[in-house]
Order: C-alpha cells, then structure tokens, then sequence
C-alpha cells in the first residue's frame, strides 16, 4: 500500500513538473498537441487492462518514474534555480523563450521513452481493447466541442482572460487592477484558435486510428506522427499560434514585472517548494543505489 501511495505521490509531483514547464511556454500548440500523449501514461481512464496487462504497465511506468527522478528532477532543479535568479533581473520575453526552448527539451526526453512503452503496451491489446480506446478519444473530442465550438467570441475571450488570471494567481497570488486589466487586453487581442485545434486534433486521431489496425511496420509509423506532426502544420495554423502566444508572452511579462514584494515573495515561495519536492525525490532514488 505504501509503494501504492508513493507511486500515486511521484505521479502528481510528475505532473507539477510537466505544468510548470508547460505554463512557462504558454504555447497553445505545446500544451494541446502534447495532452493526450501525457495522459495517456494513465491509460487505465481509456481502456480496461487484463491483470497481466496492468502488471507490465505498472513495471514500466516505476521504472519510467525511476528514471525520471535520477535523471530528469535534476534537470528541474536547475531551470527552477535559473528561473529564481532571473527574477533579480527585469524578466523579458527572450527569457520566457529561453524557458520554452527548454521545456522543449524536456518534452522531447519525455516524449520517447515513454511512447516506446505505450507501443509496446499498445501491441498486447485487444482490438476490443484498441476500439475502447479510440471511443474514450473521441468522447473526449466531443466534450471538447461542446465546452469550446458554441462559445461566442466574447465567451471565448473572457475564458481566457480568466484562465490567465486563474493561472499567474497561482503563483503570484491576487493580481492588483492594473495587472488584470493587462489580461483582459491580451484575452481581447487573441484570435480564436479552439476550432483550428480540434480540427488538427481530430485529424491526428484520424491518422492514429488507421495505424492502431497494426498492420506490419505500426509502431515505426506511430512513433514519426508523433514526432512529426507539428512540422506538418499548415504555416495559417502556425502564425495564429505564434500571434497567440507573442500576445501571452508579453501580458506575462508586463504582470511579473509589475509584481509586488508580497507577489514575489509567493512566487519565490512557489519555487522553492518544487525545489524542496524535487531534491527530496532524487535524494530519495540515490539512497536507494
């Protein structure tokens, strides 16, 4: 039970290292094209395992967590300490890209070993197994329809303004007027970018679906949609995104750099508690050699 618990511990500390990479991109492409694989480590909410099954599931993804805490949390530790350091300074948005470009790196390390997991999972599945899980996909697609294609555009922006709040609150706490304001114009300067993703991802399922008929050379070919899929997007869908995360980019910098003592002080405060989760965890895995 302990190990049950630990392991339920290190996904959510996974999870929090995932998001704060993800939210210092602030790319909506980076978080939608990514989603799915991410989640789909808990592949138990999309398909039912026979006992053998989840068996090898759960020894690879201990073995994953394994890896990750020796190899990974380090890397974590130091981001976050370069993020820290970077606060003394006027934060611009060449920082902010310096953090997206490593958080691509983050991802990419990610990204592979565990698909080189899931395909192989993926093969000692039923086609039962296979059909439930591009079902619970396309359930998911449908709920995103519904959430995102019947808002009206100030629906929409008034979503994202309070996304946006709801997550630079998080870290720096109640924002003041003036920086609230910054985040409505942003949320009022974005373009709608909901239908244009659900297409692309309705289109990647689309493209997935064929390949889990696991014809001879499957695997190869999962392993280079995944890999490949945002090069192939057409340059309209780039630029909206571009525009999108410029417009993001530069609201974040304007609120950080407008924070108070007591928002920098949270936001320190934020920091150091991944730091001090992360330490601990690797700690944990060196007194294990």
């Amino acid at each position: 039970m302990a190990r049950k618990a630990q392991r339920s511990a290190l996904r959510r500390l996974l999870l929090g290292a995932c998001l704060l990479l993800v939210t210092a991109c602030s790319s909506t492409t980076f978080v939608y094209n990514r989603l799915d694989i991410a989640l789909s480590w808990y592949l138990g909410r999309y398909v039912d395992l026979t006992r053998s099954q989840s068996r090898e599931f759960d020894g690879q993804l201990e073995a994953f967590l394994d890896w990750h805490r020796r190899e990974e949390l380090p890397r974590y530790v130091e981001f976050l300490d370069t993020v820290d350091r970077d606060l003394d300074s006027t934060v611009t948005v060449a920082t902010l890209e310096s953090y997206s470009d490593r958080a691509e790196e983050a991802w990419f390390r990610l990204r592979d070993p565990a698909l080189e997991q899931l395909l192989a999972l993926g093969a000692s599945l039923s086609d039962e197994q296979i059909g439930e899980f591009m079902e619970a996909m396309e359930k998911k697609q449908e709920k995103y329809e519904r959430k995102y294609l019947d808002r009206d555009d100030e629906e929409m922006r008034e979503d994202a303004f309070e996304n946006l709040e709801e997550t630079l609150e998080d870290y720096l706490g109640r924002l003041n007027d003036a920086q609230s304001d910054r985040l409505r114009f942003a949320a009022d300067e974005l373009l709608r970018s909901d239908e244009v993703w659900l297409g692309e991802r309705e289109a990647w399922m689309a493209a997935l679906a064929r390949e889990l008929e696991r014809e001879p050379g499957w695997q190869q070919r999962v392993t280079t949609i995944v890999r490949t899929w945002e090069d192939s997007l057409d340059p309209d869908v780039q630029a909206l995104y571009d525009h999108n995360r410029s417009i993001v980019q530069l609201a974040i910098v304007d609120v950080v750099n407008s924070r108070s003592d007591k928002q920098d002080e949270r936001l320190r405060k934020k920091i150091a508690d991944f730091i001090e989760d992360f330490e601990l965890l690797v700690s944990q895995a060196k007194s294990q050699d």
